[in-house]
Parts: structure tokens; C-alpha cells; sequence
């Protein structure tokens, strides 16, 4: 044990007077550039490509992403419940991070700001627009059970199955005990050999990795820009442009890079542990002051047709879906979720060092898309039954993809009015935070290859992601969504990488509890 974890720290300790790996370095920052360039120079034709190639993508290869986020929770289920289990993660006994530090650095990583983007607006959405899988009629008392299952099913079992299971699993077993570098590249590892990975391909897997989590966490950043400043709008009268914008923009940036530099014991464990005490207050609102009994029924209605109906909806194509459908919903998310999966995992694998491999999986799996499911049925639900009474009407603002008019205007009929209204956005805005700092921390990690990435790195990446949402909100909010459709592209590459962990993964487990003395 000690020689590992020695062969690990003499290799952690050399790469960490690098600032990286060059091929990343240039590849992932040669995107960024080259992203903003061709918006500039033909904003159209970015736009237009992108919306080609996203179209392909969600037709040919949907039913793939399905079938890969299908077999890695099943696969990961399996392994949870095997002895392997037991095994413990990165050479220690007992768990580094408390459980519910470790707990909330999990939902509010993982969770983001989608989480609140699409939690008022998602279920309302599904309620005036019937989900294919479900034949009830729109706006009616019927439609409450499958708008909230639809809900589920993007941001439920399958999608955080993706994001930090099997793919940790190989990932703690190769770095902590094999000493391999904390990078997706080692995912392929035990597939394509050492060889192989540690030549420039290995550095191209992980810049294929970082800038599908580049546009997938850029994106939010713009949209949040956007949300808070319809917001200050809406609530104080300030105007909404890209000045506001872009202040809010430079709040965000300062609040995420400070606590990504400050690393995962200090700034990214508090500002999680302030979301969740946050995110707990306005759920006993919502619930106690809030349409109480509705909401019980509708999360008791919501879950039992969610699970009656899971695989349909799960394995739901364009032969039974309508092709925008399943483009901006079903396989979107998918893909989205895919994409983040290797930085996901390596953020994951970090943060759990001392923990059983069975805690692991059960906290990502089960735990964080319970508690999801809770939190859409909070302001999903609160929504659906607003606008079933008339208080609101969100039919125009949803059939236009107008999230943030919808998230504003729940939060506004709920209890506290304004008052609450402002603590939603105040949610959003840290649940942004916690993912760019995550997300700025596990990027600078690919590039060491270690857990303790130079702290200039860290502050390097998240001023990049927020200097990108910048320039692309002064072209219009229309360059943040071709961005967010592009991670729908860049989940083919990702996919690839995350596909050998079906096979992998149960393996890895067996080999860590043998060599603990468990099997």
C-alpha cells in the first residue's frame, strides 16, 4: 500500500511543475478561440452547422447514448450489491470529507444550475405539452403523474448513473492504487494499454473530455447571465442588458475562481454547504407554505409513474417520438450528461477517497436523483399547480423555450413572492458557482494529472469559461445555445471513452477488494 501510494505521489509531485499537458492546453484553448473566431467572423454559419450536426447526432445516435446510460446504471446497481462493494477508495480507512460536506459538493457539482434552470420550467412544460410516452390530455388534472415522470427520467437515475459510477470506479483504482494519472484518458487505459495513453492520443482523449465540459458548463454561465438579469428586471426595475449581463458575469467569475483556487477543503466545500442550506430553506417553504398536499400527491403520482413507465420512456426513439422531441429533450440531456462524465468522474473519484465503493455509487445513483425528484416536485410541481388553478399562464413563454421567464414566474407565485423570487436566483447563481469551480478544479486536474492542480491553472480555466460566455452574450443569448447544443456533438467522442467502463469498471472493483483482503 504505502509503495503505491508513494509510486502515486512521486509521479503527482513531478507533474505538478507543469502547468499541464501541453496537447490539452492547446487543443482545449485553440476550441475556445477558434469557437468565438468563427462566431465572429460568420455567426450564421456557426449556428447553422451546429444545428446540423446536433440534429444528426440526436437521429443516428440517440438510441446509443440511451443504451450506454441504460447498461452503466444497471452495471453500476450490480456492482453495488456485490461484495466488491466493500472496497475502499484512494488507500485510506476512514473517509477524508464528512458525509454531508461530501454529500453536498455531490448535488450541488452535479446538480448545477440546469437543476434550477429546468426544475420550474421542465414539468410545467411536459404538463401543457404531453410527453410522448404518456397519452393524457394537456393542462388536465391527468397530465400532473407523466409531466413530473418525464422530469425524472432526464434528471433521475439514469442521468447521475452516468456522472460519477462506474467510470470513478475505474478511475480510483487506476490512479489510487495503479498510480495512472487522474485523467480521462486512464478510463481507456485498460483497454488500449499505458503505451498508447501516455503518447499524444492520450492527450487528445483528454481534450476531447475538457471541451465537451467547456461548452457544457459555459453554456449555464450564459444562461444564468441572462436569467439574473430578466430578474433584477422583473424584480427592481434595472435594465435588462448586456451591461447587467456582464456584471453579473464578473460577480460569478470572481465567487467561482476564488473558490476553485482555494481547492476542495476550503472553497468549494463551503460555498456547496451554503447551497444546500439554501436549497433546504426554500424547500420547507415551498412545502410548508406552499400547495402541501398537492405536492404530495403529485411526487407520490409522479414517482410510481415513473417507474411503471421507465423504460418506455427510456427507450423512447424517433420512430414513436416526434424528431424535435427526442433532439431537445430526451437525447439532449442524455448527451449533455454524457459529455460532463469523465471530468464528473474524476471529481467524484477525488472527493471520496475513504469511502466504501457500495457508499459511493449509492450516494450518485440513488441519494442525489431521490432527492432531485424532491426538488423538481417542489418547483415543478408548485408550477403545474399554479397554472392548473390560473394564477400563471407559462403556455406562450415554454412552447418558446423561455426558461427563465417560467423559473421567475413560479418563483413569483410562490410563497413570499418577490422575497423568494430573489432566493431562487440567489440559488441558481451559487449552484453556477459550484459547478464552474468544480468543473475549473477537475479541468486543471487532466491536466496534471493529479489531485493538487497548480492554483494559477485553476483560476486560468474558470476566467477562460467565464471570458467565453462574455463574448458569446454579446453576439446574442443565440451563440450560448448553439454552444449548449454543441455538447450534443461532443458526446460521441466522450461516449467512446466512457463505453469500456461497462466491462471495466466491475473488474476494477473485484481486483481493489482483493487486494484489500475482502475477496
Amino acid at each position: 500500500m504505502s509503495h503505491t501510494t508513494a509510486s502515486s505521489d512521486s509521479r503527482a509531485s513531478s507533474a505538478g511543475s507543469r502547468l499541464g499537458d501541453p496537447i490539452v492546453l492547446i487543443l482545449s484553448i485553440g476550441f475556445i478561440m477558434g469557437f468565438v473566431a468563427l462566431s465572429v467572423y460568420d455567426i450564421e454559419m456557426v449556428a447553422n452547422g451546429i444545428s446540423a450536426g446536433f440534429a444528426w447526432t440526436a437521429k443516428t445516435l440517440g438510441s446509443y447514448f440511451q443504451l450506454l446510460l441504460l447498461a452503466t446504471f444497471f452495471i453500476a446497481m450490480g456492482i453495488a450489491v456485490s461484495p466488491s462493494a466493500k472496497a475502499r477508495i484512494g488507500n485510506l480507512e476512514t473517509p477524508e470529507i464528512s458525509t454531508f460536506k461530501w454529500l453536498s459538493m455531490i448535488m450541488c457539482t452535479l446538480l448545477a444550475g440546469g437543476g434550477v434552470f429546468f426544475a420550474a420550467g421542465e414539468p410545467v412544460y411536459h404538463f401543457v405539452v404531453t410527453p410522448p410516452a404518456f397519452d393524457s390530455e394537456a393542462g388536465t388534472a391527468e397530465a400532473i403523474s407523466g409531466a413530473l415522470a418525464q422530469s425524472f427520467m432526464h434528471w433521475g437515475l439514469l442521468a447521475w448513473a452516468v456522472l460519477g459510477t462506474l467510470a470513478s470506479v475505474v478511475l480510483a483504482h487506476a490512479h489510487y492504487v495503479k498510480g495512472q494519472p487522474l485523467q480521462p484518458r486512464t478510463l481507456l487505459y485498460p483497454v488500449l494499454g499505458e503505451k498508447v495513453m501516455k503518447g499524444p492520443f492520450g492527450g487528445l482523449v483528454d481534450a476531447l473530455c475538457v471541451i465537451a465540459v467547456v461548452a457544457g458548463t459555459v453554456g449555464p454561465i450564459g444562461f444564468l447571465a441572462t436569467q439574473v438579469s430578466f430578474g433584477f428586471h422583473e424584480l427592481f426595475g434595472v435594465s435588462e442588458g448586456y451591461s447587467t449581463q456582464l456584471m453579473v458575469l464578473a460577480a460569478l467569475g470572481v465567487v467561482y475562481v476564488t473558490s476553485a483556487v482555494t481547492g476542495i477543503h476550503k472553497g468549494i466545500q463551503i460555498l456547496s454547504r451554503f447551497n444546500v442550506f439554501l436549497a433546504l430553506a426554500i424547500a420547507a417553504t415551498i412545502f410548508i407554505l406552499g400547495p402541501t398536499l398537492f405536492l404530495t400527491d403529485a411526487f407520490t403520482q409522479g414517482a410510481g409513474a415513473y417507474l411503471s413507465s421507465f423504460f418506455e420512456m427510456a427507450t423512447m426513439t424517433t420512430q414513436t417520438a416526434p424528431d424535435w422531441w427526442m433532439q431537445w429533450w430526451t437525447v439532449f440531456f442524455f448527451a449533455w450528461f454524457i459529455g460532463y462524465g469523465p471530468l464528473m468522474a474524476i471529481f467524484v473519484a477525488r472527493i471520496s477517497r475513504g469511502r466504501s465503493i457500495r457508499q459511493m455509487i449509492l450516494a450518485v445513483a440513488v441519494m442525489a436523483p431521490v432527492a432531485t425528484m424532491i426538488w423538481f416536485t417542489l418547483l415543478g410541481g408548485s408550477g403545474i399547480y399554479y397554472q392548473l388553478s390560473g394564477a400563471i399562464d407559462l403556455t406562450e413563454a415554454l412552447n418558446n423555450f423561455q426558461f427563465d421567464v417560467a423559473t421567475l414566474t413560479v418563483a413569483q407565485a410562490l410563497p413570499g413572492g418577490s422575497l423568494m423570487a430573489m432566493a431562487i436566483l440567489l440559488l441558481t447563481t451559487i449552484f453556477v458557482a459550484t459547478t464552474g469551480d468544480s468543473m475549473s478544479y477537475a479541468i486543471s486536474v487532466v491536466g496534471a494529472g493529479h489531485d493538487e492542480p497548480n492554483a494559477l491553472v485553476r483560476a486560468f480555466w474558470g476566467i477562460a469559461m467565464a471570458l467565453m460566455a462574455a463574448i458569446l452574450l454579446r453576439m446574442g443569448a443565440g451563440q450560448i445555445s448553439a454552444l449548449q447544443q454543441f455538447i450534443v456533438i461532443t458526446a460521441i467522442p466522450v461516449s467512446l471513452v466512457l463505453l469500456p467502463t461497462l466491462w471495466t469498471a466491475p473488474r476494477a472493483a473485484r481486483q481493489m477488494a482483493k487486494e484489500q483482503g475482502i475477496l
